[in-house]
């Protein structure tokens, strides 16, 4: 691992407290996923986090999740392909409005929450999403969890993929994420993250919940920003891994 992308989730709520965090936050990484107003953001939001990654140079990428902000996303909800591909569609287009506003573009999409987690298994659903990616502009790029349903869908259809990896939440021994309900599933200890992102540099793998290692690709690293002090722990990787020799850089830049 010579360059890694470092990716966090955004513009999901207006709290003050929040905000302030996230202005934190934009500096120490590389790409930026933004709601998109299903399961959270709305206009306002949107507009805001794009002028603030756009002062930092970070790129921007559309963060997708079902229509439920009472669940923030994060409740599985049964989608046909269809309705997958119409709302991953029109959530790009809602945040690529909104950039076209400031003068710039999207680079990738993520899916959010339980539409993520769904997809990295479900192929059904990967192959939707990846059509509605495609369809509506090939040039952005796929996030995807790590080895997942939704990294093949994007490669088969011709679409450039990050594989993603996790360094504050836990996982399951199968390679898929522990819930955020169930104790442990979410990564706080400054230590441990720093442990986690040195085994994923030098073993390229994640320990799984009870012990043994994931071998994964990561092409980019995503931490959570409502994560509590999710700066300080941005901060702590991103100097982790630049003693580690790694270049922390957008996965669609092609500078050296």
């Amino acid at each position: 691992m010579h360059r890694i992308d470092l990716n966090c989730d955004m513009g999901e709520s207006a709290d003050p407290e929040r905000l302030s965090i996230e202005e934190r936050l934009m500096p120490l990484v590389t790409s930026v996923s933004i709601a998109c107003g299903f399961h959270a953001g709305n206009p306002d939001l949107m507009r805001r986090t794009i002028q603030l990654a756009r002062a930092h140079g970070v790129a921007i990428g559309a963060h997708p999740g079902f229509r439920d902000p009472e669940g923030m996303g994060r409740r599985e909800l049964e989608v046909t392909s269809q309705e997958a591909e119409n709302l991953i569609a029109y959530q790009i287009g809602a945040l690529a409005g909104i950039a076209a506003l400031e003068g710039t573009r999207l680079a990738h999409v993520k899916p959010h929450g339980a539409l993520y987690n769904m997809a990295a298994r479900d192929r059904r659903l990967a192959d939707a999403i990846a059509q509605a990616v495609a369809l509506v502009d090939r040039r952005l790029i796929l996030f995807g969890l790590a080895g997942s349903e939704l990294v093949e869908a994007g490669k088969a259809i011709g679409l450039t993929v990050a594989e993603e990896a996790f360094v504050d939440r836990a996982y399951n021994p199968d390679g898929s994420l522990i819930p955020r309900g169930r104790p442990g599933a979410v990564i706080q200890d400054e230590q441990e993250v720093v442990a986690r992102v040195r085994r994923l540099v030098h073993e390229g793998g994640v320990a799984s919940l009870d012990g043994p290692l994931i071998c994964l690709h990561a092409d980019t690293i995503c931490l959570h920003g409502d994560t509590p002090e999710a700066d300080r722990l941005a901060d702590t990787v991103r100097r982790e891994l630049t003693k580690e020799g790694v270049r922390i850089q957008a996965v669609g830049d092609a500078g050296t």
